[in-house]
């Protein structure tokens, strides 16, 4: 009897994300159809256990500008939808979604995020630098905390010290 991987899945307008999780798998094969039939098939575990999967994917695909990479510990996925269109779930199959397929969240964008590639952005390069002139055009809006003159205690107001005692009172009776 075959088992099912663990399957992640998050897609753009124009391409669909699939991670197919199981490290250490022997006699990978992985196929994509044009009508959105992915199949995978493999061993795995300490045990070597049978792995199959059949997606019908919610819509077709272009196989030619697809990419698969078998990895050590993952299977990834990227395929190019043939209409660029959110679709609303990763399989046409009606009915719950199975339990082994989960959405990934580290690679998901929500749609009104991806508009003009929005969602692929990776701000982690940008030179902040260029912005550090902002504040001398913004005025005098902002007042600086650190001008701030700090309030003296009133007169005959009773000065006390901490002293260990007080440090050592403070942590018996604090709960």
């Amino acid at each position: 009897m075959s088992r099912h991987p663990e399957v992640k899945w998050a897609q753009r307008k124009d391409k669909v994300f699939i991670t197919v999780l199981l490290p250490d798998s022997k006699d990978a094969k992985v196929n994509l159809e044009s009508d959105g039939v992915f199949t995978f098939s493999a061993k795995g575990g300490a045990e070597n256990h049978a792995y199959e999967l059949k997606l019908e994917l919610f819509d077709k695909v272009i196989v030619e500008e697809s990419k698969m990479n078998v990895g050590v510990r993952n299977i990834f996925c990227i395929f190019e939808k043939a209409e660029k269109v959110w679709w609303k779930k990763l399989s046409r199959s009606e009915g719950k979604t199975p339990h082994y397929i989960k959405v990934d969240w580290d690679k998901w964008v929500d749609e009104d995020e991806d508009v003009n590639g929005v969602g692929d952005l990776d701000l982690g390069g940008m030179d902040f630098s260029k912005f550090g002139g902002m504040g001398d055009e913004m005025g005098d809006d902002f007042e600086d905390s650190d001008d701030e003159e700090v309030a003296k205690p009133a007169e005959g107001a009773e000065k006390h010290e901490v002293t260990e005692n007080d440090e050592a009172a403070d942590a018996t009776t604090s709960p």
